[in-house]
């Protein structure tokens, strides 16, 4: 596992946007260094601390489409209108999410992280908070550049 020394600087972000949003959730992942599994790292708001166990493969659940992708994803009322199974998004089922929305974080112009932000309510996420949330990203993006141990 990626070890992260700027957490204090991660909460902060991550806080603020719950603060300033009526967001219920915040959470923070990267993937590994070696090889291609995702994993949660940093969350606010969270109900419990499944998140730190949750690891998926590159391409799988939200964590691993975005980083395959490298584009944003919503999901406004969950379970209906995914692609794939249930189970194939644990951070919805350990959350308790029914909406979500998460854009990747970029590293010498890859897609390696993940800002997922959500509600545990239907609901649709308009521009302004796509672009606080984008927002958010590239700070973590700043803070993750000057942090991550290599």
């Amino acid at each position: 596992m990626t070890e992260i020394k700027g957490i204090k600087a991660i909460s902060e972000v991550c806080d603020q946007l719950l603060e300033k949003t009526s967001f219920q959730f915040v959470a923070l992942a990267l993937q590994n260094e070696v090889g291609p599994d995702v994993q949660w790292h940093y969350a606010s708001g969270n109900l419990n601390d499944k998140y730190k166990r949750i690891t998926v493969r590159f391409g799988k659940g939200i964590a691993g489409k975005i980083i395959s992708s490298g584009s944003a994803m919503m999901i406004s009322n969950f379970p209906e209108n995914i692609i794939g199974k249930v189970t194939d998004y644990p951070i919805m089922l350990a959350e308790k999410l029914v909406s979500s929305y998460a854009v990747p974080l970029f590293f010498n112009g890859a897609p390696k992280g993940v800002l997922l932000v959500g509600k545990r309510e239907r609901y649709t996420f308009n521009e302004d908070e796509q672009d606080i949330v984008k927002e958010s990203a590239s700070q973590l993006e700043q803070v993750l550049k000057s942090h991550l141990i290599r």
